[in-house]
């Protein structure tokens, strides 16, 4: 799995969970977070494909979800797309 935070991969060995409280040797962020967790999707309710976990607000922070399974996708880019520069330049401010 790669740490959403800093994209370090982190080797998860089978049959092994990540604890609540373990955190990426590298940046220090939470691993048994809803945003390293495989049921993780914003787009649905509560941000969770699993329909039975709780409520968990802060998605970045250790939790003690008991439906945590290693995200296995890769880090998204968090840079902004083309579409979207476009459309920044469009309105930008002229000077």
């Amino acid at each position: 799995m790669n740490c959403w935070n800093c994209a370090n991969k982190i080797e998860v060995v089978t049959g092994e969970p990540i604890g609540f409280r373990d955190e990426c040797p590298r940046c220090g962020r939470a691993l048994h977070s809803c945003r390293n967790c495989g049921f993780y999707d914003p787009a649905y309710n509560n941000s969770c494909r699993e329909p039975m976990a709780e409520r968990v607000v802060d998605k970045e922070r250790f939790n003690f979800c008991e439906y945590f399974i290693p995200s296995d996708a890769a880090v998204k880019p968090t840079a902004k797309t083309g579409a979207q520069d476009k459309l920044e330049a469009l309105f930008k401010k002229k000077s």
